[in-house]
């Protein structure tokens, strides 16, 4: 088939793979907390997911060799902000390791001191529940305590390694 491309397993390039993942398109969330000492702490991610309704979970995979991994998998409390269009640069703010991510965002406390990021789509409040070894990711289940959202503006997505938007032809 004519402009396909193939990962095969672990002999396969890792970066086919990578490009075959981001096939899928997703949203793009924000993971905050605070670590031991009160310092607040984020990163982008779009590896996030419902899990169950009951009882309520979600999942979100932050790599670990990032320097939020370690204080997101070790706060009793996370929230996850669902990025709406307009947040782009906060995505790419909390997408670079340098710089003081917090200052250049408004945010507001939420459940456990978890920062909440101003204009945010939706906010997922969360205690962790269980944290797993997922490769070079860690797998963070939360227990969702409070879940807002608002119904209008576009979501911010990702598609083959680019920001886009939603289009409907109605």
């Amino acid at each position: 088939m004519s402009g396909w491309r193939t990962f095969d397993g672990e002999d396969g390039d890792p970066r086919d793979l990578r490009d075959a993942f981001g096939s899928f398109a997703t949203g793009v969330t924000v993971v905050t907390c605070r670590d031991a000492e009160g310092v607040p702490h984020g990163l982008t991610a779009n590896s996030f997911t419902s899990l169950s309704l009951d009882p309520p979970l979600l999942i979100v995979c932050p790599a670990k060799v990032t320097t939020s991994a370690d204080p997101l998998t070790s706060a009793d409390h996370f929230a996850v902000n669902v990025l709406r269009t307009e947040q782009r640069p906060a995505s790419i703010t909390f997408s670079t390791p340098a710089g003081d991510r917090f200052g250049k965002t408004q945010w507001e406390e939420g459940a456990g001191g978890a920062p909440l990021l101003t204009g945010s789509l939706a906010h997922f409040e969360c205690a962790r529940h269980a944290v797993h070894d997922g490769g070079d990711h860690w797998i963070l289940v939360g227990r969702v305590l409070r879940a807002r959202f608002e119904e209008g503006p576009d979501p911010l997505l990702y598609y083959r390694g680019r920001y886009r938007r939603l289009h409907f032809d109605d």
